[in-house]
């Protein structure tokens, strides 16, 4: 049978998302499935690590039934996650110890701050690159080690596994055999050494984590190993690409070179740009992290991230109810030119970059009498786009250059009133792919280049497809407007 199809998992947030693409990255198909979402606590967000496993099986499933496609012939597997969600699972009945915590989460806060008094921060920003906080997976673990009964002890006899996502899914779809992770995913971890590419020892004895619980790190781009048991494939498919999400989008988007960025809108905003070889350690609150290791060489990048985007469109549509499907919110926010003035800051689970505000709550400022459901709508969309104005600042002021051109994907940049105000705001063009589940392409692109169905980047780069480019139009008098209220209510938030 001819191996001459690439699977791509994106496991993300809300779902899952399986795409089949052909060597010239036309999509034989595409099929997304959601899973609940679990709020057991006021700033507590959780997964079913077993829904997800379900909700993955079930989505490769109908990916194939809907191409038409045999297992039999998919050359490779690639694998993108949702980055810093932490699961803890029995190595040998693949049971998890307690739900996933969700990279949303801000349950360790406490911890966070308590390790700040203790003046840790700076440490672990020197050795990983990131800030301290809740979002990334250490302090996760180590909530789940000290609330589990008997977790710890376990832990260190070696009978339990951590894993991010898709640490989680290479060991369900290998039969139990791989605990192996990608230094993307490892690098948000808050526990490797950015320049050793190692779990760091100091770090993992500062938040009391035995190695013994930690996956093997690899490259982004290579078998790790190969199906067996799952329900729907053939035994020995190799799964062969691993990214984080953002830094799949990344790859996905080609932009293969120092210098070159993207913005993806999912579930949060993430500005991500490529620099090279170059480690470059933010002066502005902007996080390092690895954007992949390929053919032995790992490409670094800076990144800003924003919690809460496409989830405040699910928002409107679940907790307010003003409208009742996502794609609604464009044709809504479209009925009235501004927002009257209104302004929403979505930090509706804390305020990520470059303000890392744990304790923040999302704010709306600026009603009036005559505001409408269209004028809160526009906010919102506004709020999501002015996130990412924060972000590319800080960015700018690190690089000491302006960036003139944004490449855009994920779910939320098919909002073409959001993108035409993202571009306006930021003052730099924006340019979206033809296909932008670009999260999907990249790890597509990874698990190919390992298994030989493309043969470089440079092939990858000539058969990237451009949808539509967004150039700025607002006057900066409007401009400096919207972002004078727009300063004044973050700072409210």
């Amino acid at each position: 049978m001819t191996k001459d199809v690439i699977m791509s998992i994106d496991q993300g947030t809300t779902g899952t998302t399986v795409v089949l693409l052909d060597h010239d990255l036309n999509v034989l198909a595409k099929h997304n499935q959601e899973f609940p979402q679990h709020y057991p606590q006021p700033g507590w967000v959780e997964h079913d690590p077993e829904e997800i496993w379900q909700c993955t099986i079930t989505t490769i499933r109908k990916a194939l039934e809907l191409a038409g496609v045999s297992g039999d012939r998919i050359a490779g597997i690639g694998i993108t996650n949702q980055r810093e969600t932490t699961i803890i699972w029995d190595r040998c009945t693949g049971q998890a110890l307690y739900k996933a915590i969700v990279w949303q989460d801000r349950r360790t806060a406490p911890l966070c701050d308590k390790l700040k008094k203790l003046g840790k921060e700076a440490l672990i920003r020197r050795k990983t690159g990131l800030v301290l906080d809740p979002y990334f997976s250490g302090t996760k673990i180590r909530w789940i080690l000290d609330h589990v009964s008997g977790a710890r002890q376990r832990a260190k006899d070696g009978s339990l596994a951590f894993g991010t996502i898709d640490s989680f899914l290479v060991y369900k779809l290998t039969g139990h055999k791989e605990h192996v992770t990608d230094v993307s995913n490892a690098s948000r971890t808050l526990l490797m050494n950015l320049q050793g590419l190692d779990w760091d020892q100091d770090l993992l004895k500062l938040l009391k984590i035995p190695a013994s619980l930690m996956p093997l790190i690899q490259p982004s781009s290579k078998v790790y190993g190969t199906t067996k048991d799952v329900p729907g494939l053939p035994d020995g498919i190799p799964i062969a690409g691993m990214a984080g999400d953002q830094q799949a989008a990344l790859f996905g988007q080609a932009c293969f070179k120092a210098g070159e960025a993207k913005c993806t809108y999912g579930t949060g905003s993430f500005l991500v740009m490529n620099t090279g070889g170059k480690l470059v350690r933010s002066r502005y609150k902007m996080l390092t992290s690895v954007g992949w290791q390929l053919n032995g060489k790992v490409t670094y990048v800076l990144e800003g991230s924003a919690f809460i985007a496409g989830a405040a469109v699910q928002w409107l549509r679940d907790g307010l109810k003003i409208i009742s499907s996502s794609p609604q919110v464009e044709e809504l926010a479209g009925c009235v030119s501004d927002s009257g003035e209104v302004t929403f800051v979505p930090a509706l689970v804390g305020l990520g970059a470059p303000h890392w505000k744990a304790s923040a709550r999302g704010l709306i400022s600026g009603i009036s009498r005559g505001t409408t459901s269209a004028h809160l709508a526009r906010a919102v969309l506004e709020g999501i786009a002015l996130s990412q104005y924060d972000i590319l600042k800080a960015m700018e002021k690190d690089l000491g250059k302006r960036v003139r051109l944004l490449k855009v994907d994920g779910g939320a940049s098919a909002n073409n009133l959001l993108m035409q105000f993202q571009s306006d705001i930021l003052g730099c063009q924006l340019v979206r792919p033809k296909m932008i589940e670009t999260t999907a392409l990249g790890a597509g692109f990874l698990a190919g280049l390992a298994v030989g169905f493309w043969k470089d980047q440079q092939e990858i780069a000539n058969a990237w497809r451009e949808d539509r480019v967004f150039k700025p139009h607002m006057m900066k008098k409007e401009r400096g407007a919207i972002l004078a209220r727009w300063n004044k209510a973050v700072q409210s938030a």
